[in-house]
């Protein structure tokens, strides 16, 4: 019975330590709207009211609560591409969360729905994986590069990205101008909309966003 009830006890106590441990969505206030020509999916299909995306000083700007991507139809392309985008991540978020390009999006508006994404946090790491109907496979799990800049105490950080697949099938993914991953695949495999992420909870701004078709 002693044991009973410590076993209890133990797990009242903890209940308080796990719900901090929890970052749910934040509401974001003014969300739900997006600029012209621009179409959004969030993961989990959580309402967009709680995704703030808006034209800012030259460039674009997320306030996120649930993790969202973001593309124009205009920028599909037929495989051989070069993307980048400057991203400052402007406030600290309760932990790393991360954001970057995508590339080779197909369906994107239904349950099919496929692309490739190659992202970075605020403490120096990238990560890139394919998702696929809401399932991810990853190509290259989270890993340290001394090209990215880490955030600084006030929780600030800006990187550039890019991703250059050629016609012979290499994809290439670089940060601050050095590669820090590549592939091979067949010529046309990224083919698609390229893109923008940006997961929860999180306050970016994005410059420079260019898609060139190769």
């Amino acid at each position: 019975m002693r044991w009973t009830l410590s076993f209890a006890m133990m797990a009242a106590l903890s209940l308080p330590l796990a719900a901090q441990q929890k970052d749910p969505d934040k509401t974001v206030a003014g969300g739900g709207k997006l600029p012209a020509g621009w179409s959004a999916r969030t993961d989990r299909n959580a309402p967009l009211d709680n995704v703030k995306f808006e034209a800012m000083g030259g460039g674009w700007h997320f306030t996120t609560g649930p993790a969202v991507i973001v593309w124009r139809d205009a920028d599909a392309t037929a495989g051989a591409l070069h993307t980048e985008a400057t991203f400052t991540q402007t406030k600290k978020p309760t932990h790393p969360e991360a954001y970057g390009l995508f590339i080779a999006g197909k369906n994107l508006k239904d349950s099919t729905f496929t692309y490739t994404y190659f992202l970075t946090r605020g403490d120096g790491k990238f990560m890139i994986k394919n998702m696929a109907g809401g399932k991810t496979t990853t190509v290259a799990d989270w890993t340290d590069n001394a090209a990215l800049v880490k955030e600084a105490a006030d929780g600030k950080a800006t990187n550039k990205l890019e991703i250059q697949a050629g016609k012979d099938g290499k994809v290439s993914f670089m940060a601050n101008g050095k590669e820090v991953h590549s592939m091979a695949g067949a010529p046309g495999a990224m083919a698609g909309v390229v893109g923008l992420r940006v997961n929860h909870n999180l306050d970016v701004h994005v410059a420079g966003f260019v898609v060139h078709k190769l």
